[in-house]
């Protein structure tokens, strides 16, 4: 893949916010209760990795791409300025030299946890689910596309009236209201504003959908599609898989997306039953696979690398800061003690300074190596030295 031209989508519109702010610190002591304790990047065994032109990659996609709406905060960490000028040297550095570009443009903070516990990783991936572009037999449930009432709110945005936990308000004559739950959704209340974009097999495989956050939809032609996150009702998620587990239905041990999928399939009455007790609900878009190898694009708009695209906190991280992972990954080579990750994108249940989701990729294998990924990791942050380092 070609580097990007020289087009910073980071600096788009943070660079005039940034150039009125006050100087940041490189490094804050602390984020969020746990300490940042410098390293030497010399010093993380196995750094930088089995692709660190991977990483460079990766980093240079969500340099050139469009900043996120609505913009992350101007308090998360990753000093932007420097950021943007790592990005404008990444963009002239070779595959061969990915790896000191790292080195030199970074600097290592250990995130030590107040426990002293390490961090958690989880793993993420891009479903495929065999959909039609017309309701048709065997394919009766719709995917539905964003609502013109639909207002998602930004991290501390608040509307008249709502209450503060809601994270989406409906546009009306008189003002805001909160906005329908699944149940009310599925039940007919959004009327006209329903626009089906796809239609699936079940309520499961949309569920597999919404929780995943996008997917590629196979047409009955063979031709695949995708299907992009565009906004949620904005009310509480709540883990189907987990709801089974606690009414009795399947233990957790051993408790995989097949499994888990196959007893709703297979009890479609409970199934409705549980999976309206989660509110939350996810809207989409269409959009074409343009490049096979690369997941959907995630909170940063840059397309996912497998193994390399990490969801975390995004109010506590800038998207585009890289992440040292210590310990054994999915697809780990012989003697890989690390892995060297791009943050990319978000997520609900991404909470914290040490917690990150791994997007492993697309697909049925990916679906497993995502489920089985529930590991005790260490996370260094690489934060961009000032300038951009030497």
């Amino acid at each position: 893949m070609r580097p990007p031209r020289a087009r910073l989508g980071l600096a788009s519109v943070a660079l005039a916010a940034a150039l009125l702010a006050p100087p940041a610190a490189s490094a804050p002591a602390e984020i969020a209760g746990a300490r940042l304790e410098p390293v030497a990047i010399a010093d993380l065994a196995g750094f930088p990795g089995p692709d660190p032109a991977g990483a460079l990659e990766a980093f240079r996609r969500v340099c050139a791409a469009p900043m996120p709406a609505p913009p992350q905060r101007n308090g998360v960490t990753g000093n932007v300025v420097d950021l943007i000028a790592a990005c404008a040297k990444a963009l002239t550095v070779p595959p061969q030299g990915a790896a000191d570009f790292f080195r030199r443009a970074f600097s290592a903070y250990r995130i030590v946890r107040p426990d002293g516990t390490p961090g958690f990783l989880t793993g993420y991936f891009e479903p495929e689910l065999p959909g039609s572009l017309t309701q048709a037999p065997g394919f009766t449930t719709p995917i539905l596309a964003r609502p013109d009432d639909l207002v998602n709110l930004g991290p501390g945005e608040t509307r008249p009236g709502l209450d503060p936990a809601l994270r989406a308000a409906r546009a009306t004559a008189s003002g805001f209201e909160p906005y329908p739950d699944r149940a009310a959704i599925e039940d007919g209340a959004l009327a006209q504003r329903a626009r089906p974009i796809l239609w699936l097999r079940d309520g499961v495989d949309l569920l597999v959908l919404q929780v995943q956050g996008s997917g590629r939809i196979r047409l009955p032609d063979g031709r695949a599609v995708r299907a992009l996150y565009d906004g949620r009702n904005g009310r509480a998620y709540t883990a189907v898989a987990k709801l089974i587990v606690q009414e009795g239905h399947l233990p957790l041990e051993g408790l995989t997306l097949a499994r888990w999928t196959g007893w709703l399939r297979d009890h479609p009455d409970e199934a409705k039953r549980l999976i309206r007790r989660n509110a939350s609900y996810i809207f989409f878009r269409l959009a074409e696979v343009e490049e096979p190898t690369l997941g959907p694009p995630g909170a940063a708009n840059a397309p996912l690398s497998p193994g390399i695209g990490l969801a975390v906190d995004g109010t506590l991280w800038r998207y585009g800061l890289p992440f040292w992972l210590e310990g054994r990954l999915p697809g780990a080579r012989e003697g890989e003690r690390g892995r060297l990750t791009i943050a990319a994108d978000t997520g609900s249940a991404i909470v914290g300074p040490a917690r990150g989701d791994l997007f492993v990729g697309s697909g049925a294998q990916a679906g497993i190596a995502a489920g089985n990924l529930r590991d005790p990791v260490g996370f260094v942050v690489l934060l961009p030295r000032h300038g951009g380092g030497s």
